[in-house]
């Protein structure tokens, strides 16, 4: 009997540190597929969003394109009593010097922040791009519909605005258009820019670019699979952390891969449905995303995109040649899976902004010991915190525990040496924050 006992007891306590959140579920159902069919069309009739389009005309251009962005933001932002922010932010680019530049140019962003209750100043980002081209990305003139690419990452991020903005979070979200991707990531540059001139702490960026496409030139169809790309480490690292990483491990470690991590878990939690890929690389072969200036100045970011890519569809004149039908068309965008990797992004938005900040400076020990030993700074808001651990080959934390509200604690009967550790702060209603790797060691 007392056996039975005890196994009751276990279940009930296991089970208490894998319970789920129904507001998590909640925002996965109020996204509409609908509404995002509606924006992407709105997007792609503009007939062309180029860097260097109209920006005059209320119908056509990339200038049609941002003020609709922002009146949609503005809509959204009356409707929850105000409580978005929304504004250009724009930097003036010359073309002396730069042969993707046609001509000097505004570029222009457009930005609605969601402050937090607590941490005003911690901010997400999800970003999508409002420019679009066709084979020439210096021609202005000709259709560029770009419906997936990337009407379906801006859809995403005014959808996520929509369902987002009816809740309160602690941490800032931002919710962000970002312009003159195609001729050099300008909108992300000017805007990562900004951010760090105003002295904002951001926690992640989470770049959307085509998130509406399943089925790929190798003929591979999946609205299940999609890809999240991570750099190994942030190029601002020091010194002293490389040699800390040559020594101690972490060079798949860094903030961006723990960001990867945190979407990958949160995505297998509550919509397991979905197959999320890790990727570690920092983006696709020769080729950019809007994450990577963020990553630049050592914030993490990462891109979430559709795992089968059509390249006839992308970066084309609209034409059919030999029986192939070239270019960025609405009937080409599945807009339930563009739907699904909206409520991807909502769901770790809402996460995130929820969770307390991830604890600082975390050490380990442990060294020629039977067991590992972890310390670090307590944080602001969190009422406990979980250490996680992995084979050195794992990509991803598979074991854990949930130590209370301490700020040691010493795994025994594990050694350190076969085994990747990291630390998490939970916050009250069970949102955890990023895991975060050691930075430094100690006897």
């Amino acid at each position: 009997m007392k056996s039975v006992v005890c196994f009751i007891i276990l279940c009930f306590t296991l089970s208490s540190f894998s319970q789920t959140n129904q507001k998590i579920y909640d925002i996965i159902n109020s996204v509409s597929s609908e509404r995002i069919k509606a924006d992407i069309t709105t997007l792609a009739n503009f007939g062309t969003r180029n860097t260097f389009s109209d920006t005059v005309s209320n119908t056509r251009g990339i200038g049609a394109a941002r003020r609709w962005i922002k009146s949609e933001f503005e809509k959204i932002s009356t409707e929850c009593n105000n409580c978005l922010n929304v504004f250009y932010q724009k930097d003036f680019v010359k073309a002396e010097g730069n042969d993707r530049i046609p001509q000097d140019t505004w570029i222009v962003n457009v930005a609605a922040v969601q402050k937090g209750t607590k941490y005003p100043n911690r901010y997400i980002i999800m970003s999508g791009d409002i420019d679009s081209r066709n084979s020439d990305g210096s021609d202005y003139t000709k259709d560029a519909p770009g419906a997936n690419d990337n009407a379906s990452g801006m859809a995403g991020a005014i959808e996520a605005a929509r369902v987002l903005s009816k809740y309160k979070f602690e941490s800032s979200i931002i919710y962000l258009g970002l312009s003159g991707e195609e001729q050099g990531l300008f909108g992300g540059k000017g805007f990562a820019a900004y951010a760090k001139n105003n002295g904002w702490e951001i926690i992640g960026v989470l770049n959307n670019d085509m998130i509406g496409n399943i089925e790929g030139v190798n003929g591979v169809i999946s609205n299940r699979d999609f890809r999240i790309f991570s750099e190994p480490v942030p190029p601002t690292e020091t010194e002293r952390e490389r040699q800390m990483r040559r020594f101690y491990g972490g060079e798949v470690d860094g903030i961006s891969r723990q960001l990867a991590r945190y979407v990958l878990k949160t995505t297998q939690t509550y919509m397991p449905e979905m197959n999320p890929m890790m990727i570690y690389r920092l983006d696709r072969f020769g080729r950019g995303g809007h994450h990577r200036p963020f990553n630049d100045l050592g914030w993490a970011g990462i891109r979430i995109m559709e795992a089968h890519e059509n390249y006839n569809q992308q970066h084309q004149d609209i034409r059919t040649e030999k029986g192939i039908e070239y270019g960025d068309k609405l009937k080409f965008v599945n807009f339930d899976y563009a739907a699904k990797l909206t409520a991807v992004n909502a769901i770790n938005l809402a996460s995130l902004a929820w969770a307390p900040p991830a604890p600082s400076n975390v050490a380990i020990g442990g060294i020629v010991a039977p067991s590992a030993k972890l310390k670090w700074n307590k944080v602001d808001g969190a009422t406990g915190y979980k250490i996680y651990w992995r084979d050195t080959t794992s990509p991803t934390w598979d074991y854990s525990r949930f130590v209370g509200d301490v700020s040691e604690f010493t795994l025994e009967g594990i050694v350190i040496d076969n085994y990747f550790f990291g630390v998490a702060s939970v916050g009250k209603d069970g949102f955890e924050s990023i895991v975060m790797f050691p930075n430094s060691v100690f006897r």
